[in-house]
């Protein structure tokens, strides 16, 4: 076992506690079970990174495994995508899994439990079933159904598999306790008849066993230690011994079942049903919109699988549910993107500037660094003439002294190039500024040692050249919601709270060397932020995501 740093969590406190009392270390396997019936987002990111880095600290394998139990919701994209994000965030899984590997074992403990008279076939209405069932203060009472021979359960059940009944006529239900204190102990049911095709199976299967009588015996075939869950699992607990006391043999591993809490992250929501309507409403563009924080968006808006990690990692794992602020998450986004992305010049809302001393027609390369925090990421050329574009906001004809931008009279340095100063601008018959006229010092250029070329000025822009530059589409992202936690009004729908100005489209100008990006890097745009280069990038026109801004934008706005 490799040496950890950090204090454990509760849940390795509980591996640790197992190996001190003689459990061997050779036997541990764990396991990650997503359903196929939507992307993963944000909030399964703690539990992967749980399950693989326990397989990672122990040097034993995970498992990865789909619990595909239900085939109105599940489709084999969900499945690719799933595999996809997992690969992302840089694990390996040992034997990729699926619950339906395991029908036809779990059909014939269904039919051992029926000899056994621990399970019977129902024939009520679902609301007979309910009203039947209790509450969580009055004790549930058998039904009519529940002292039906073994031979009329086994009758019954086969012609449940066969397709001869209908989706509401018959279930399997276990026979448990209708008196329980915990309403999952009250006959749960086992199977039920679901006439669609499955994914894998096709239509071999007429009935499909329930989620929690699959997902332990599924742990216990592939032979898992340790199964990890969320908190609203505990109740199920009780439930998943049950059903593992109907199987278990002496001389195999019994998996354990234990919970930890979920952690959501502000501004978004984490329900897969919730995520569908965004989708399905056309609030979004699809699963991997930059705006969802399903895996697949945060990996197109151009996040990178370090600053997820070591997010998930900082926010750890722990006994109650908690929000955690989206500001911690771009917290450790900037952080590795400011060490891992080259920085360019790319100006939003441009403006023309002509440098009315600099010689008509004349062009030069200018040397820039890639990153600043990285000199070996070296230098690119940048082209410079006589009309470049600044940002609108960065020129005001009058301004106080708090603004270190360019104003008539004064200075500032263009990134790499030269020490300019505002002269004037020229205005249309609105007011508005179409052009602004700026001197240079032609001793003043970047790297070139001059006494000029020291002088300390206390602004400096971003620029590009006009006659260089590259029109490019530019998708300024913002927070999908407008409060913190949307969906826990409870008079109120979330969809409410959709932040109507969460995409807004532009187009920008940008230095040529911006044409070498590739889909999916990122990049800092000089003093506006990161931003990634988009799937919808063809050759005759580039795209980019913000990705996020250079600093915390929403502080204030949630203060």
């Amino acid at each position: 076992m490799s040496e950890d740093k950090r204090p454990n969590n509760f849940i390795e406190d509980i591996v640790e506690d197992d190996l001190k009392s003689g459990f061997s270390e050779d036997m541990l396997r764990f396991r990650f079970p997503p359903e196929p019936n939507g992307f993963l987002h944000i909030g399964h990111v703690s539990a992967i990174c749980l399950n693989f880095g326990l397989g990672e600290k122990y040097n034993r394998p995970v498992n990865l495994r789909f619990d595909d139990t239900n085939p109105a919701k599940e489709e084999a994209k969900y499945v690719e995508a799933i595999k996809e994000d997992v690969i992302w965030l840089g694990y390996k899984w040992d034997n990729l899994c699926f619950s339906s590997d395991y029908f036809q074992e779990l059909y014939d403990w269904a039919i051992q439990m029926i000899k056994d008279g621990k399970a019977y076939v129902d024939s009520q209405s679902s609301d007979e079933i309910a009203k039947q069932k209790g509450s969580p203060t009055e004790p549930g009472v058998n039904g009519p159904y529940r002292d039906r021979s073994v031979e009329e359960n086994l009758l019954l059940f086969e012609g449940m598999k066969n397709g001869a009944y209908g989706e509401s006529e018959h279930i399997l239900r276990a026979k448990i306790n209708m008196q329980s204190t915990n309403m999952l102990m009250r006959d749960p049911i086992m199977y039920r008849v679901v006439n669609l095709t499955h994914h894998r199976t096709g239509d071999l299967w007429k009935i499909y066993p329930m989620y929690d009588w699959t997902h332990g015996e599924s742990d216990y075939i592939e032979q898992i230690t340790h199964s990890f869950c969320t908190l609203e699992f505990l109740p199920h607990r009780e439930l998943y011994d049950w059903f593992l006391d109907e199987v278990v043999e002496t001389d195999k591993v019994r998996p354990k079942q234990r919970e930890f809490a979920r952690r959501n992250v502000s501004h978004t929501v984490t329900s897969k049903r919730k995520l569908q309507k965004l989708v399905e409403a056309g609030i979004v563009t699809g699963w991997d919109d930059p705006r969802m924080t399903t895996i697949s968006g945060l990996r197109r808006r151009g996040y990178t699988s370090t600053a997820v990690k070591n997010f998930a990692d900082s926010i750890g794992i722990g006994r109650r549910d908690n929000l955690v602020d989206m500001n911690h998450l771009e917290f450790h986004l900037r952080d590795d993107l400011n060490k891992a992305a080259d920085r360019v010049m790319c100006v939003l809302d441009p403006i023309k500037l002509i440098i009315t001393n600099y010689p008509e027609g004349k062009e030069e390369m200018l040397q820039a660094e890639n990153n600043q925090e990285d000199e070996s990421r070296g230098y690119r050329e940048m082209p410079f003439s006589r009309e470049i574009y600044i940002e609108r906001e960065d020129y005001r004809e009058e301004a106080n002294k708090k603004f270190f931008r360019l104003k008539n009279g004064k200075e500032v340095r263009l990134k790499n190039a030269y020490i300019i100063k505002a002269e004037g601008c020229i205005k249309d018959a609105d007011g508005n500024i179409t052009e602004i006229h700026a001197t240079y010092d032609p001793d003043s250029k970047s790297g070139t040692g001059t006494e000029a070329s020291t002088r300390k000025v206390k602004g400096t822009l971003h620029w590009v050249s006009i006659a260089h530059s590259v029109p490019v589409e530019v998708r300024l992202y913002d927070r999908l919601f407008t409060i913190p936690s949307p969906d826990t009004d409870k008079e109120k729908d979330f969809m409410e709270f959709v932040n109507p100005d969460s995409l807004e489209v532009i187009t920008a100008m940008a230095e040529p060397a911006m044409k070498n990006l590739q889909i999916g890097e990122t990049v800092q745009f000089q003093r506006m932020g990161y931003f990634c280069v988009d799937l919808d990038t063809t050759p005759d026109k580039m795209v980019f995501n913000r990705t996020v801004t250079l600093r915390d934008t929403w502080a204030k706005l949630d203060a």
